[in-house]
């Protein structure tokens, strides 16, 4: 119990956690610039629709690339080191938008920031994991969502207040300030004890595990059990372990829990949020969809953040596929089978040409894609957000903790990009209802497969979650 109430944990899970704050804050910066840039007096600088797409989508091939590269950095630097490193391109990214001259130097700091975004994505779940006592670690495992979508509320709260009283260019510069926060804060914390064995630095992880325990608790103990279960493990995992159940199955289930989270339309939801609105005749304004989208996620989490180390991963995976389901099989049946006279459609074909075009409500029925559309947020972000991030950190073996969190991303994000590019074209070619029931079906499967491969990870520490998958019994998770 003292340990719990240990306050350099929670210091040392907040400093990691800047990083998702600037990942969520990078994430959505085009939002308020690219009006701006579309806008632009300069021709070196204005956006058109082909350019403007690139600006936003391009940030994930770089977070790809960072999740790449954090299957290196992770257990060559160590998790601390790999969050501190982001710091670099993620500065230089936000330098070059905030001096940018050309569209050029606009995609490059894109670019960088998503990186920065990549490597922290891979990072700092597994940092927190490592760090955090069993008793919160499912609390402590939602913060990174919780800042990263602290982030992006703060960056549409900027973005409006900004566009009035200054040029864009200093969201850039705002967006330094997390940056450098986090990177003066993290050079006190301490690395990861479990890392730090890993390594050979015994005495060094005794002193990490006392600093996140605290001197009156029994740390001692701790150390011992994960000292053992280091052991037994060696310092890289070899392409014949691949074959080893041990191996295999937690990176198998922890990979397809990321490509099933993006397959379930959260980003295209997300990217094109105000296009669909448009287009299902919400009532709504503009400048305000996205910060209410953000609120209700932040609610969202919160109540994950709460809850996840009471009732547990599994069911709150189960409730967040089952409203995530329920949501996106109304919003495609309500666009199938709503006349456009009642939903104020003119094209049901096209995304792109009915962005600007008016809509006039006639009817109460068109506050369903709405709802719809919250309840698929919220029920995204008391689940399927936060608890694939935790439980990737939490089954992964240590020898394959760092290689594999960052095949982790790279599927994430390359699924996010993919997903992105052909949401409009099958808008285009089947209607809008089809992507929604795509991602219906989708969500159905996510209900099948965490009742058949996920484990329930509630009060178990890390060792207790390895000896299962190295044995198959599960007496361990009891």
């Amino acid at each position: 119990l003292r340990s719990l109430h240990n306050k350099r944990l929670y210091l040392a899970v907040f400093a990691a956690v800047l990083g998702n704050f600037n990942f969520g804050f990078a994430l959505v910066y085009p939002s308020p610039v690219i009006p701006a840039l579309e806008a632009h007096p300069s021709p070196a600088l204005r956006l058109d629709q082909h350019t403007a797409s690139w600006f936003g989508s391009v940030f994930t091939l770089g977070a790809a690339a960072g999740g790449l590269s954090a299957m290196l950095l992770n257990d060559r630097l160590g998790r601390k080191l790999s969050i501190m490193f982001s710091a670099l391109p993620s500065a230089v990214g936000y330098a070059l938008m905030a001096g940018a001259q050309g569209i050029g130097m606009l995609l490059l700091g894109r670019v960088l920031t998503g990186y920065a975004g990549g490597v922290t994505s891979a990072s700092i779940p597994v940092y927190i994991s490592e760090i955090s006592h069993p008793g919160v670690r499912g609390m402590l495992g939602a913060c990174p969502q919780i800042m990263a979508v602290l982030g992006s509320l703060v960056l549409y709260a900027l973005g409006k207040y900004l566009r009035l009283v200054l040029d864009w260019r200093w969201l850039a510069v705002a967006g330094e300030v997390p940056v450098l926060t986090m990177i003066v804060l993290l050079c006190f914390m301490p690395n990861s004890p479990r890392f730090l064995l890993s390594q050979g630095k015994d005495d060094e992880a005794l002193g990490s595990l006392c600093w996140l325990r605290g001197k009156e608790t029994d740390y001692a103990r701790e150390y011992e059990q994960i000292r053992d279960s280091v052991r037994k493990q060696s310092r890289q995992v070899s392409c014949a372990e691949i074959k080893d159940p041990f191996i295999y199955k937690p990176i198998l289930i922890a990979v397809g829990m990321r490509f099933l989270q993006q397959l379930s339309g959260v980003t295209c939801v997300l990217v094109y949020l105000q296009s669909i609105f448009k287009k299902t005749s919400v009532i709504l304004r503009p400048e305000y969809d996205a910060a209410l989208v953000g609120l209700v996620r932040l609610f969202s989490v919160a109540i994950a953040a709460v809850s996840m180390d009471k009732a547990g991963r599994k069911i709150l995976l189960f409730v967040s596929a089952g409203v995530m389901l329920a949501s996106n099989l109304t919003m495609g049946l309500y666009i199938h089978f709503v006349p456009a006279s009642q939903n104020g459609t003119i094209a049901n074909k096209t995304l792109v040409t009915s962005a600007n075009l008016p809509a006039e409500p006639t009817n109460y029925i068109t506050l369903i894609p709405l709802l719809a559309t919250m309840f698929f947020i919220m029920g995204y972000a008391m689940g399927w957000g936060p608890i694939t991030w935790l439980l990737m950190s939490e089954i992964l073996p240590l020898k394959a903790r760092g290689v594999a969190s960052g095949l982790c991303v790279v599927v994430s994000w390359l699924t996010a990009f993919t997903l992105t590019q052909f949401f409009l074209r099958v808008v285009e070619a089947f209607g809008l209802e089809v992507p929604f029931l795509f991602f219906a079906v989708i969500c159905a499967g996510n209900i099948l497969f965490t009742g058949c491969c996920v484990p329930e990870t509630k009060g178990r520490s890390l060792e207790q979650i390895e000896a299962f998958f190295r044995t198959g019994r599960r007496s361990f998770m009891r």
